[in-house]
């Protein structure tokens, strides 16, 4: 039976605040900052039991293998010998954030009946460059069954960032639905990373129906304010679109064109005169998971500091009290990655799939998580501060440490 699993990436040993993702205001304001990895990715694993409590399927992804010395001799340096920010480039974690490992059509969207995953390039942010060829050897092991189609990424120069800019709109996750890919158009302070015709390649890799699929831009408004992805001004599930006032450049437009090709689409718009966009942004209101609940209804997986915006929590309480779609406000505490500038929807990938189809070993359950909380607890540096990353000592902890957790769960295949 086809159902939505979410994969979260688990937080690596390297997690660390070094400012690289131009156009992340929450990366950029900690640059420099002490990071807490193992806190991190405890928080991460929290959350995947708040996510399991609630009825939902949950998997999960590996951190890749970092700091990525093969990388950087391609640039004709080394560990030693590169400048501080190619070092931090090579140690970065950030594919913790799985909403940038792939883009993903359910096998009822494509015109083969496969769910089609095509990994995402990243190339528009060097540290995240690197990341897709770890990716899609996970990629290639979670989903090798012929359910699946797994497609290597869309060639430069076409930035791809997957999930993060792709959204979809169905009557249930088992039933076709009409797919939405958001792009962005380059000019302002910062770039957009969404490329058109990457977005378009993947739709007809995916074998997707033209008339159930859209291209809808990004609004320069909310990418030079900071929405550098489009889930942190927009997120759909099932029939409901959950979205700023300022999300698209041409709004009516926008909203026409998703009625017209979804007829069922309940559009919760949050007008910018009640959650200005610096709040949307700071308190990532729209980088949640909008989910749909076991016993009826959606609940938001948001984060605390959603509850701490006062401007964002008076609005969602007002919805919630006003018997909108979204009935539960369900905060969880990742404030670690917030920091690093991603919330719980930056975290996840949902993948619609049966889940006797993905290898179990990517998927969770409790006991599970309890086997990665352990590695974790044993093994994740406790703080890493900007000036550790030269460390060879350091280098050779977080290897071990990743390399623990792979054992851990009969991964040994991607040390």
């Amino acid at each position: 039976m086809l159902t939505e699993i979410n994969f979260d990436g688990i937080i690596g040993p390297t997690h660390n605040y070094a400012g690289l993702s131009r156009g992340n205001i929450a990366s950029a304001s900690n640059a420099g900052d002490v990071s807490q990895p193992r806190a991190a990715a405890l928080q991460g694993i929290e959350k995947m039991r708040h996510n399991i409590a609630l009825g939902l399927r949950q998997g999960f992804f590996m951190p890749l293998d970092r700091p990525d010395a093969p990388w950087l001799e391609t640039l004709c340096t080394s560990l030693d010998t590169a400048e501080p920010h190619l070092r931090a480039q090579a140690w970065s974690a950030s594919s913790m954030w799985a909403a940038n490992a792939a883009t993903v059509s359910p096998a009822p969207d494509s015109g083969d009946g496969k769910c089609h995953l095509t990994v995402a390039n990243l190339v528009t942010m060097p540290h995240r460059s690197h990341e897709w060829p770890g990716t899609l050897a996970q990629l290639r092991i979670a989903f090798a069954d012929p359910a699946f189609a797994v497609h290597g990424p869309v060639p430069a120069p076409f930035g791809d960032e997957g999930a993060a800019n792709h959204m979809r709109l169905c009557s249930g996750h088992g039933s076709a639905g009409v797919e939405i890919f958001v792009y962005g158009l380059s000019g302002g302070r910062f770039p957009a990373r969404q490329h058109i015709d990457a977005s378009k390649a993947i739709a007809r890799k995916h074998k997707l129906d033209p008339s159930r699929t859209l291209f809808i831009r990004q609004s320069d408004t909310a990418i030079q304010g900071g929405a550098f992805h489009n889930d942190v001004v927009a997120v759909a599930n099932e029939h409901v679109l959950f979205t700023h006032e300022t999300a698209f450049e041409d709004r009516e437009g926008a909203h026409a064109q998703i009625r017209a090709a979804f007829p069922d689409v309940e559009i919760v718009e949050v007008p910018a005169s009640a959650v200005s966009l610096p709040e949307a942004i700071k308190s990532y209101l729209f980088n949640a998971q909008l989910v749909s609940l076991p016993d009826g209804g959606m609940g938001l997986v948001l984060p605390t500091e959603a509850r701490e915006t006062p401007a964002v929590w008076t609005w969602l309480e007002a919805h919630v009290a006003g018997n909108g779609p979204i009935r539960r406000l369900l905060p969880v505490d990742v404030r670690q990655s917030m920091a690093n500038g991603g919330g719980p929807a930056c975290l996840r990938l949902r993948v619609v799939a049966d889940p006797s189809t993905v290898d179990p070993r990517f998927l969770a359950d409790p006991a599970k998580l309890d086997r990665i909380a352990d590695v974790v607890a044993a093994h994740w540096p406790e703080a890493i501060a900007p000036g550790d990353l030269a460390s060879t000592a350091l280098v050779r902890d977080v290897q071990r440490a990743r390399s623990a957790l792979l054992e851990a769960l009969g991964l040994a295949e991607l040390i």
